[in-house]
C-alpha cells in the first residue's frame, strides 16, 4: 500500500465487483462501487476535477470560496476536496435532499444554503449563480463543466477499460445527474469498445429525456430539470424509465443479498440493469454503476419500515421453533 500526501491521492481507481445472487443465470453482472471514493460517491471525481481546473486557469487562490447548486453528493464532494486544498464551500441545496446529506457538508466545514423543491436544480442554479456574483464566489458549475466529463473520460472510464481488458462486456448500465459520467465513459467507450451498448436510465415520474413532464422524484442525485450542457447523447443507445420503488427496492436487496450498501440511485441503476437482462443474449456481460453509498439515506424512504428497535419478537420465535424441536 503506497503512502499517499493527500488524501484526493486516493480518489478513483474503485473495484468492480461482481453480483452473484441478484443477477439472473443467463448473464454475468457487474457493478462499479463508487463508494469507496474517499467522500463516499462518484463525485468526488467530479469535484476534484474541477477543482484542479480552476487552479491550472488560475481561477481559484487559497482561500476562495467555491459555490454550487447540489443534490448533495456533489455538495460533500466539493466541501471535501475544498477542506484538502484550503478552500471555503458553500452548499446550495433543495430542502427535498436528505438530513444526511447537509450534516456531511457541515462536517467536511461547508455551509448550507436551502431552497424549496420545487424550484428544481435550475432555480437552485439561479439562486447559487446570484451568491456568487454578489459575494465572488467561484463556480463550480457541474452541469456546463467541460472538466467534469473530461475525468470520467480519464480515470473512470480507463480503469472500466483497463479492468475488462482481454474479457467481455455487452452492456453499460448507468443513471445520470450532470451527465458527466455518462458522457465521458460513454465517449470513451464508443472509440475502444463500439461494440458496447450503453444504456441510460431515469427516473419513470421525471423522464425528461424521454420527452415527458419532469416531477419531483426519490432518485437524490438523477436527473435534474433540465438537461446539462456537457451532455452528449450521441452515446446513447437505449434510454430506460424505472420506477423509484424498484430502485429502492432493490438497493435493499445489494445490501441484504450481496452485501454492498448502496443509495437508491445505485439500487435504481441496477434494477435497470436487470431489466436489460431479462432480453439479453445468453451469456452476456452488463456493468452498473453504483454512484454512492447508502449511508446517506437513513432518513429517507430507502429505511421506511425497517424496524430501529429490538428484535425480540425474532428471537421469542426461534426459540419457541427450538423448544417444539425438543419437544
Amino acid at each position: 500500500m503506497p503512502l499517499y500526501d493527500s488524501i484526493l491521492q486516493t480518489i478513483g481507481r474503485t473495484p468492480i465487483v461482481r453480483l452473484n445472487r441478484v443477477a439472473p443465470d443467463h448473464v454475468t453482472l457487474y457493478a462499479k462501487v463508487e463508494s469507496f471514493n474517499p467522500g463516499g460517491s462518484v463525485k468526488d471525481r467530479l469535484a476534484l476535477a474541477v477543482v484542479l481546473d480552476a487552479e491550472r486557469k488560475g481561477l481559484l487562490k487559497p482561500g476562495d470560496t467555491i459555490c454550487e447548486c447540489t443534490s448533495g453528493n456533489v455538495g460533500i464532494a466539493l466541501a471535501m476536496v475544498s477542506a484538502a486544498r484550503g478552500y471555503n464551500f458553500v452548499a446550495v441545496m433543495s430542502d427535498s435532499y436528505s438530513v444526511e446529506r447537509r450534516k456531511l457538508i457541515r462536517a467536511y466545514g461547508g455551509k448550507l444554503l436551502l431552497f424549496p423543491g420545487h424550484l428544481g436544480s435550475s432555480g437552485g442554479n439561479k439562486i447559487a449563480d446570484e451568491l456568487a456574483i454578489k459575494h465572488g464566489w467561484f463556480r463550480a458549475r457541474q452541469f456546463d463543466n467541460p472538466a467534469n466529463p473530461a475525468f470520467h473520460r480519464e480515470t473512470t472510464a480507463a480503469e472500466i477499460l483497463s479492468d475488462f481488458a482481454g474479457h467481455r462486456l455487452n452492456y453499460f448500465v448507468t443513471g445520470f445527474g450532470t451527465t458527466g459520467t455518462l458522457t465521458g465513459v460513454g465517449q470513451m467507450l464508443k472509440c475502444a469498445r463500439p461494440d458496447v451498448t450503453i444504456v441510460a436510465a431515469e427516473p419513470e415520474n421525471a423522464a425528461l429525456m424521454s420527452g415527458e413532464k419532469w416531477n419531483l422524484h426519490q432518485i437524490q442525485g438523477w436527473s435534474p430539470d433540465f438537461e446539462p450542457s456537457v451532455l452528449d447523447k450521441t452515446v446513447i443507445d437505449r434510454l430506460l424509465k424505472i420506477d423509484e420503488i424498484k430502485g429502492r427496492d432493490m438497493a435493499r436487496r445489494l445490501a441484504a443479498e450481496e452485501g454492498i450498501f448502496v443509495g437508491i440511485s445505485a439500487g435504481a441503476t441496477v434494477a435497470t440493469a436487470l431489466d436489460v437482462a431479462h432480453s439479453a443474449p445468453d451469456g452476456s456481460v452488463i456493468l452498473a454503476m453504483l454512484p454512492d453509498t447508502g449511508e446517506r439515506y437513513l432518513s429517507t424512504f430507502l429505511f421506511d419500515g425497517i424496524k430501529e428497535g429490538s428484535d425480540d419478537e425474532w428471537l421469542a420465535s426461534i426459540e419457541s421453533e427450538f423448544l417444539s424441536e425438543q419437544a
